[in-house]
């Protein structure tokens, strides 16, 4: 069993969670993490809530030769780092391509081509990759695999899924790991190879690979000054400015929060489970929750139920009406989420009540606007 961890993007919200996690279980930590200015501003160097127990090395994963470094001696490479925002990715092409995809590839190259002790490579990849989730018919139970919803039915303000062939609503049920991929922004799509370039690699040589599909990851040390981090994240940052969450479409989309202690704890179990090998995973809790019920939520625990959120109905390029996880693939090896959605959101507040937070979502949503990005 391996015992030296790399985890990349090791100083960020999620992977430092994971590094927590890992040597709380008696693993040797390494950190490979360049410290992005958009997640954690002008830095000298690791966060303060990065473990100190974990050696840390500040460098790019488009660094071939600093990945080279933090591979060394390490027998288990957990790849988190990458740019994230679904919105930005539409803009910033070649940036995302190159950070998530080509990344990646220099990664998987060396494990290919160089001598490494490298036993175990962990993946992370995301819903998004689904586009929309799985549907029901409701006249005939039939499931569906709908494509993304058309502008002239959406500049209608008809926000609801409908059956193309009939016009009746869809009803979502929970998104299974054999659904169809059918991704709708550069970031999707840059997370879908991600994961098929790392399978890929790991049946042609051998290489243990797993790809855990993460749905809406939400806690603490989320960026609060990120305005394409989380939608916990963005609304806890315009409560604490005082303003209220901005929500598109009717707020009634619904997607799939999961605490990222959760998450962590499911990642770990993956890596140590050899039935996994080769395998992709969804990482969620298979309850849908509307993102309007997450801004009420977060308004209520913040004791600001005085601002009502701001539903614009307008819509953005890409954005798809429902996707919550079917969680039964992971169930069956015997792991499933154990965090209900309002404790998770009362630890997010009591964290972000002592944090600065910037609110920059007025900002991100000019430049959308800006690019045609948002819609009427």
């Amino acid at each position: 069993m391996f015992k030296h961890v790399l985890v990349t993007g090791g100083a960020g919200f999620i992977g430092s969670h994971m590094v927590d996690l890992l040597l709380e279980k008696g693993y040797k930590v390494r950190v490979l993490d360049n410290l992005e200015p958009q997640v954690h501003g002008e830095l000298d160097g690791p966060p303060d809530y990065l473990n100190p127990e974990a050696e840390f090395i500040r460098g790019d994963v488009l660094d071939r030769e600093a990945f080279r470094r933090a591979l060394d001696g390490v027998d288990a490479v957990i790849h988190d780092a990458a740019m994230v925002g679904v919105g930005q990715s539409q803009y910033q092409i070649q940036r995302y391509t190159q950070v998530n995809t080509f990344g990646t590839a220099i990664l998987l190259d060396i494990l290919v081509n160089e001598k490494t002790s490298v036993e175990r490579v962990l993946m992370a990849s995301s819903m998004s990759i689904y586009g929309e989730g799985l549907y029901r018919r409701p006249s005939d139970g039939a499931l569906l695999t709908p494509a993304l919803r058309p502008d002239s039915q959406l500049e209608k303000h008809d926000f609801e899924m409908r059956d193309p062939a009939t016009g009746e609503v869809l009803e979502a049920v929970p998104t299974p790991e054999t659904k169809p991929l059918h991704c709708t922004s550069i970031y999707a799509l840059n997370k879908k190879d991600q994961e098929e370039y790392s399978l890929v690699a790991g049946r042609s040589h051998g290489i243990p690979v797993t790809a855990c599909r993460f749905y809406n990851v939400y806690g603490t040390r989320q960026s609060l000054s990120n305005p394409y981090t989380g939608v916990a994240a963005i609304f806890s940052s315009r409560i604490k400015n005082a303003n209220a969450p901005l929500i598109y479409e009717d707020g009634k989309q619904a997607r799939d929060f999961i605490n990222v202690r959760d998450l962590v704890e499911a990642k770990l179990f993956v890596l140590e489970e050899p039935r996994s090998n080769l395998e992709v995973y969804n990482i969620c809790t298979g309850k849908p929750t509307s993102v309007q019920q997450i801004a009420e939520l977060l308004l209520k625990l913040n004791g600001r139920e005085d601002l009502v959120p701001q539903v614009v109905h307008r819509f953005r390029s890409g954005d798809i009406r429902h996707c919550y996880g079917d969680p039964a693939k992971l169930a069956e090896l015997g792991w499933e989420a154990r965090i209900p959605l309002e404790d998770g959101m009362r630890e997010l507040v009591k964290w972000s009540a002592e944090q600065d937070a910037k609110d920059e979502v007025e900002r991100a949503h000019r430049e959308l606007v800006e690019r045609g990005l948002i819609k009427e």
